[in-house]
């Protein structure tokens, strides 16, 4: 199962759009696919979850646990200041070092309301992904001006959804 994962925690996200999009194409393609959303973390599991309180959370330990079962992930990740949302990070670090995330697979998504469409963000967690051992798809749709390219939370960029789909062929075969 492709465990798909909303990179930011902003309620009513493009992000979370983009990544039931994702699924419907998974399940055109026969694949089975989970969507995890980083708004359902515990609101307090920075201070609850983390470091000295490793195990210490339950509702964070059930959403850790959902993440390490996944052999191949897609994350959809929002452009934030340059880079990638900062909720993300906080919970990369909140995974067991290094077992979450070493030899699996997964595939990115940048998205953006500017010109870049996560470019530098793609960048960033790439580097963090490969520190960790996982492998990351060569292929990143980079989804730019985001909000102009979607109507009615359908995607209307041909080339986009086009990209998702190749990108998805890619993922199920890597």
């Amino acid at each position: 199962m492709v465990k798909i994962i909303v990179g930011t925690n902003r309620k009513n996200s493009v992000s979370k759009v983009i990544a039931e999009i994702y699924q419907s194409i998974l399940l055109e393609k026969g694949a089975e696919s989970e969507i995890l959303e980083l708004e359902h973390l515990p609101a307090d599991f920075l201070a609850t979850a983390l470091y000295e309180n490793t195990g210490k959370n339950p509702g964070y330990n059930a959403f850790h646990d959902r993440v390490k079962e996944g052999k191949k992930f897609v994350f959809i990740v929002a452009e934030y200041n340059g880079s990638f949302p900062g909720i993300l990070k906080s919970f990369i670090d909140g995974m067991t070092y290094p077992n979450t995330f070493r030899n699996k697979k997964c595939a990115l998504v940048g998205i953006s309301s500017g010109i870049g469409g996560g470019g530098i963000a793609l960048s960033h967690l790439t580097d963090i992904f490969h520190y960790l051992g996982m492998h990351v798809l060569a292929l990143k749709p980079k989804l730019a001006k985001i909000e102009q390219n979607m109507s009615d939370n359908l995607l209307t960029n041909r080339l986009y959804i086009e990209l998702l789909q190749t990108q998805a062929d890619m993922l199920l075969e890597f």
